[in-house]
């Protein structure tokens, strides 16, 4: 029998397993079943809704339960990896989702199915950043990890996408339970494969700072639910006041605990690296335009262009190919490129790809209006996702890793839910306002029939709900793509890395 690769962990080789392939495949299915899980239920809402009796105001929770719980708790999720191991904490982490998968889609109530979803969101902390983590450990330093982190980004990148897919395909082939239940057959499979084909990494012996995730994971609901209740609302409600006052409260809170705590959840020298603050701010930025083009977008072809879920969600598969293709290439261009020139061309297609959607109208067709831009924007993020991954990696220490990668993972999500939350309430404040208008134009030219129906249901006719959905998605746009002209303006301004140098060329050398 051939002898298998050895060295340290904590050297510039990994022990490596005989079927490297294998387990990269073991570790890119499981986060892509964890961040697909973010937006395969986006479809299947409307079933939702009139099955478990949800308002339309809790209805984005259902999306939000996920994401938060996802976001607040990567952070501890890494920890955990590093203290106790990180192949049995991604095992545990996977079995938590499974078992929470399997309740979700048993759910005979809105209640039960929310804390279902919260569940399925702390067993994504836990298992995806060790995912990321266990790439160092079963992947030598080099080309061989940089093509391993290139799958990897690609996976997170075209999940939400793929996630879009997979929800139209199932919700109306099946049934929206499908959306959850297909996570249990995958789930456990990975869970008996882990174990024969990863290696475990080094353990470092430390303490879990719960204080900092609840602190963290609090204050960021609150966050979130200021904003879904500003939308719904208005600015000045004291529900939505106390909300962002009481998230200030708890986001300070969480800076002090993890300046005086000798082991933190976060540790805030992470942040004295320029270049990987700039990527932080990078990922948290395009994860809220990310998420809210394919709401948004999600909404227009089934409402607007009257596409059926299963066809909604084909639409988005060349998103999730132009990811994947430049993420490749990326990830076999950077040891030539260096990080920072493919940030700068992955930010330009992004805010290409907004700016040329925020002209989104009611008369856009899909090829001309929406195919173009989604791909433009497609393939900026894969430029994005690779070096944003690598940046933000590199040179942290061993006992460090699992929350430098928790916090790029948290970026991630909580851009995601962050920004959605956000760029509704422009959405929703839009939308009102331009409804206000559509009216009275309404009115005024309405017949009696479509006068005593419109009291009757109090819902405006196709020609004029369908303006008023697309300004509002035009608007929410409009700040989508600033937002990518901001990240683009980090990190040109910011990020200083413009040749591979170590971190390309080692991909996070300091990792075990």
């Amino acid at each position: 029998m051939a002898t298998e690769p050895q060295a340290t962990v904590s050297g510039s080789h990994v022990q490596q397993g005989r079927h490297p392939g294998i387990a990269l495949a073991v570790i890119t299915s499981a986060q892509l079943m964890i961040v697909l899980d973010a937006t395969i239920v986006n479809i299947a809402l409307p079933q939702i809704q009139r099955a478990l009796g949800f308002s339309s105001t809790d209805l984005s929770w259902v999306l939000n339960a996920y994401t938060l719980t996802f976001g607040g708790l990567l952070l501890l999720g890494g920890r955990a990896g590093d203290i106790l191991g990180r192949r049995r904490v991604f095992i545990f982490g996977i079995l938590l989702f499974t078992l929470a998968s399997l309740l979700g889609g048993l759910a005979q109530s809105a209640e039960w199915l929310l804390l279902a979803r919260a569940l399925q969101g702390i067993g994504g902390a836990i298992a995806s950043p060790t995912a990321l983590s266990l790439i160092t450990t079963n992947f030598d330093e080099g080309p061989e990890r940089n093509r391993a982190f290139g799958v990897f980004a690609a996976v997170s990148g075209a999940g939400a996408a793929i996630g879009l897919i997979a929800g139209g395909m199932l919700t109306s082939w099946l049934s929206w339970r499908w959306t959850l239940f297909v996570n249990v057959p995958i789930g456990i499979a990975l869970a008996l494969l882990a174990p024969r084909y990863i290696k475990e990494s080094e353990r470092h012996p430390g303490r879990f700072d719960v204080a900092g995730a609840i602190a963290s994971t609090a204050g960021m609901s609150l966050l979130v639910y200021g904003f879904i209740r500003a939308a719904d609302k208005g600015w000045s409600d004291t529900g939505t006041i106390v909300s962002f006052v009481a998230a200030a409260v708890l986001l300070a809170g969480f800076v002090l605990i993890e300046r005086r705590s000798a082991q933190p959840i976060t540790p805030l020298h992470l942040f004295r690296d320029r270049d990987r603050v700039g990527t932080y701010v990078v990922m948290l930025i395009t994860a809220a335009a990310m998420f809210g083009m394919f709401f948004f977008l999600t909404l227009f072809v089934q409402n607007v262009l009257g596409y059926s879920p299963l066809r909604a969600g084909f639409a988005f598969v060349p998103v999730t190919v132009a990811i994947g293709v430049t993420a490749q290439l990326a990830s076999r261009i950077i040891p030539r490129t260096g990080p920072k020139i493919l940030l700068m061309i992955g930010g330009a297609l992004a805010a290409t790809g907004l700016i040329w959607l925020s002209r989104i109208s009611e008369s856009s067709q899909y090829v001309t209006g929406l195919l173009l831009p989604m791909c433009i924007f497609g393939l900026g993020m894969g430029f994005i996702f690779v070096p944003v991954t690598i940046v933000a990696l590199a040179r942290v220490a061993n006992k460090d890793s699992g929350a430098a990668s928790g916090m790029l993972n948290a970026m991630q999500m909580v851009g995601g839910s962050l920004g959605l939350s956000v760029l509704v309430t422009v959405f929703g404040t839009a939308s009102r306002n331009e409804a206000a208008i559509q009216v009275k134009r309404f009115l005024a030219q309405a017949s009696p029939e479509q006068l005593a129906l419109f009291q009757k249901t109090q819902q405006l006719p196709k020609p004029f709900s369908s303006h008023v959905l697309a300004h509002g998605i035009s608007s929410a746009f409009q700040l989508a793509a600033l937002l990518a002209v901001v990240a683009l303006v980090v990190t040109t301004v910011v990020i200083r890395r413009k040749v591979a140098g170590e971190e390309a060329g080692t991909a996070a050398q300091p990792m075990p």
